[in-house]
């Protein structure tokens, strides 16, 4: 990604946000997002119809990594070059309106156009896989026994090389038309927010197994 892919009149038309008052191009509002979220919506062409999974998610730098189980449709329709468009989107609260014209959401999002490439150096892997896996639990890549020769075939990772991308945003109050302010309607916001409760171990944890760093700290998060 490059200096031009922030400046809204360099962009290519299907990587414009059509309502300007809401879009950010600056790099730094784009990371703030990808790095808060925790599910990503990817876009590309499989057999000649458009198709959007849902997919967990890391990014280094640039790039960004997704991965499946190396038969997955998604890996097999991502080969080296193929464009792809990725969505991650944070509720933040529901905007209620005197008027439900007005009625609206308070969210961040940023939408990703790139290109796809398949990683299939072991090292890149590893870095991918790492990525991946501390981005929802940071510290648990480190916790977790190594992956097997065998565990690592038979997951397909592919790199997301981000071409153009852009966050928008909504924040605030209503915005009712002047004539609606007196009327006896409530208007406001009610807050949205993600969580995280106690960990539960499951049955076949030991009793002297402790929760460690990566569950424990995930909590202060969201508080």
């Amino acid at each position: 990604m490059n200096d031009a892919v922030f400046d809204p009149k360099s962009l290519p038309r299907h990587a414009r946000i059509r309502n300007g008052l809401r879009a950010d191009y600056d790099i730094d509002a784009v990371h703030e997002v990808l790095d808060a979220g925790m599910v990503a919506h990817v876009g590309f062409i499989s057999e000649g119809r458009p198709m959007v999974i849902p997919m967990a998610y890391g990014r280094d730098g640039e790039t960004i990594y997704i991965h499946g189980a190396s038969a997955a449709r998604i890996v097999k329709a991502l080969p080296e070059g193929a464009p792809v468009t990725m969505t991650v989107t944070i509720i933040d609260g529901l905007v209620v309106a005197r008027s439900a014209f007005h009625n609206s959401v308070n969210y961040r999002s940023v939408v990703v156009h790139g290109r796809a490439r398949p990683v299939t150096d072991l090292q890149e892997a590893e870095i991918a896989l790492t990525v991946i896996t501390d981005h929802l639990l940071p510290g648990r890549w480190a916790e977790s026994r190594k992956m097997t020769e065998k565990e690592l075939k038979a997951t397909g990772i592919v790199a997301i090389e981000v071409e153009h991308a852009a966050a928008k945003r909504r924040a605030g109050p209503p915005v009712d038309d002047k004539d609606d302010l007196d009327l006896p309607i409530w208007a406001g916001i009610i807050p949205v927010m993600t969580t995280v409760g106690a960990p539960l171990a499951d049955s076949t944890t030991r009793p002297d197994v402790r929760a460690p760093t990566s569950v424990t700290t995930i909590r202060r998060k969201f508080l």
